[in-house]
């Protein structure tokens, strides 16, 4: 039971530390794939910050795209759905031009108003095959396509459809620009800001820096208060557990001090198999991650993407030992402080 306990103390802290990173990591790879060097946000957000509304008029669109070095300029328009869902609006055409392209599984590119096509991950969580029909919006959508993942979005449809029906007709949440030389990045957006300010203008390459979990202090500290209450966890257990072996053991105790057992060995008898206990739960619980996350990329893997992040295998596996090792102390300081003769005669 230790070591389970244990192993799930580990197997808490490396799921979430592997979903924080590989959720962010996959956004970053998703902003990526746009195959734009710029990403021009509106007014009065943030980079990191959720795009609800449609803030901006397309009308900037030949404006941005007749800044120097610019090639291509197109914008999406984000809803957001249920949890983690969102549908992104999109000009096919310059899109594509801009990114290269979907690359489809089955199926193709949108059509008619209604067309609709999804990543791989989202038709497999959902049951989507191309010629079905989802309701969104109060909308029923027909599935087009399905691409490959990796290309911005995971739901998307035509951009002048979706501000149709969400009554937000020539708005954009954001505009991303393709440059000529991705090397000028920075100096265009410096330009930039100067002469659009208020807008928040930062190249693809900063954006993504910024998806990680120390650069959002609200995911760091859930993190943290996790990881603490998983050593809380571990702790009471290995407590319990070290706390009632030394009881079990009283009258072993009284008969090594009877023959001459020092109370250091004593206690390097309990810190060992403490160890023990605390080697074997770090290791089930490092192998139990794989279990969460093979379930994750079967059951919600629209949702949720975790990652193994190795990093974190010998910082947990120092949680884990630490936690244990506290939770040995008492047990351990009541063990060797007991009387000879009172151990022998406990019944």
């Amino acid at each position: 039971m230790s070591v389970v306990a244990i192993a799930v103390e580990v197997t808490m802290i490396l799921t979430l530390v592997g979903v924080s990173n590989g959720t962010l990591h996959e956004s970053a790879r998703r902003a990526k794939g746009t195959g734009a060097d710029i990403l021009v946000r509106p007014p009065g957000t943030s980079a990191l910050s959720s795009l609800s509304s449609a803030p901006m008029n397309d009308k900037l669109l030949p404006v941005f795209a007749a800044e120097p070095h610019v090639v291509i300029a197109t914008g999406t328009m984000v809803q957001p759905l249920e949890l983690f869902d969102t549908i992104t609006g999109l000009d096919m055409e310059q899109f594509s031009k801009m990114s290269g392209g979907f690359r489809f599984l089955a199926g193709g590119p949108p059509v008619e108003k209604t067309d609709m096509i999804v990543d791989e991950p989202y038709a497999r969580e959902k049951h989507l095959t191309v010629g079905s029909t989802v309701r969104l919006i109060s909308q029923d959508w027909k599935i087009s396509g399905i691409f490959e993942p990796g290309k911005l979005a995971r739901i998307a449809v035509k951009v002048d459809a979706l501000q149709e029906f969400t009554a937000n007709p020539h708005r954009l949440s954001q505009i991303y620009l393709k440059l000529d030389d991705p090397k000028q990045a920075q100096a265009v957006v410096d330009a930039m800001r100067i002469k659009y300010p208020g807008y928040q203008i930062y190249t693809v390459e900063y954006f993504t820096s910024l998806l990680s979990v120390n650069s959002i202090g609200l995911l760091r500290n859930f993190t943290y208060v996790v990881i603490g209450i998983a050593m809380i966890v571990g702790f009471i257990v290995v407590f319990m557990a070290m706390y009632t072996a030394v009881l079990e053991r009283t009258r072993e105790i009284g008969i090594l001090k009877a023959v001459g057992s020092s109370s250091g060995l004593i206690l390097s008898m309990l810190v060992r198999e403490t160890l023990l206990l605390a080697v074997l739960g770090t290791m089930l619980g490092i192998v139990m991650t794989y279990g969460t996350q093979w379930i994750m990329l079967h059951v919600v893997p629209n949702s949720l993407v975790q990652e193994t992040v190795y990093g974190w295998w010998p910082i947990t596996a120092a949680v884990a030992i630490a936690g244990a090792l506290i939770g040995a102390i008492i047990p351990g300081i009541k063990a060797v402080r007991q009387d000879a003769t009172e151990a022998l005669s406990y019944e």
